[in-house]
This record gives structure tokens, sequence and C-alpha cells, in this order.
């Protein structure tokens, strides 16, 4: 089965780690991804820059912002094969997403 998980995390220009902290962080991430890719989960996805449009319900507002809930923003997303939600959930809980404070949300994709 097929799956989405959006990254939701703490939005990174209002909270500060050290060039370190960072270094290590995008370190790990890529030793997750490169993984999963060996593996053959993962089917596309990409993290989002903070550039982007919001269209109000009246279909006529459109405003220079993204989406946050308080300080959160979706950071990314990935398109993944797993079981079943147990399955994808085992994946994603080894992410590096974690390690600052976010976290992900798992939905399967409808069948077309």
């Amino acid at each position: 089965m097929k799956y989405i998980v959006l990254f939701r995390e703490p939005d990174g220009r209002k909270e500060q780690h050290t060039p370190e902290a960072i270094q290590q962080h995008q370190e790990n991430w890529k030793q997750w991804m490169d993984e999963l890719i060996s593996k053959g989960t993962i089917n596309g996805g990409s993290g989002l820059t903070l550039n982007g449009r919001m269209i109000a319900p009246d279909g006529n507002t459109i405003t220079t912002d993204i989406h946050k809930n308080g300080e959160e923003i979706v950071g990314g997303f990935l398109l993944i094969n797993a079981g079943d939600l147990d399955e994808a959930a085992g994946i994603i809980k080894s992410c590096p997403i974690f390690e600052f404070g976010g976290y992900a949300e798992i939905r399967e994709l409808q069948n077309q």
C-alpha cells in the first residue's frame, strides 16, 4: 500500500540550533533516507521551502504566506510503500524529524 508522510516541525527561523547540531541533524536525515531508498521504501517526496500562497475559503483572497499552526509548519513529505499503517509507523518512528521537536502524520493514499 502507498502512504504519504507529512512532516510537521517548528519553524526553523524561530528556533535556533548550533551549526554542529544542524550538521548532525542533516547527516542523520541523509543516512535515514539512504537506508529507505536502498530498501525501495520511498516512492517520492521533498522538503518544502517557506515560499507559498494561501487561498482563503472564498477562493478569491490570496495571501503570500504558508499555513502555520502556532509556530509549526509542514516542512516536507514522503511517499512510501508499506504493508499497512502499522508497518508505515514502524518505518517512520526512526525518522530524524523527532530530534528537533517535529512529528509526522501518516495517511493512506486512496486507490485510484
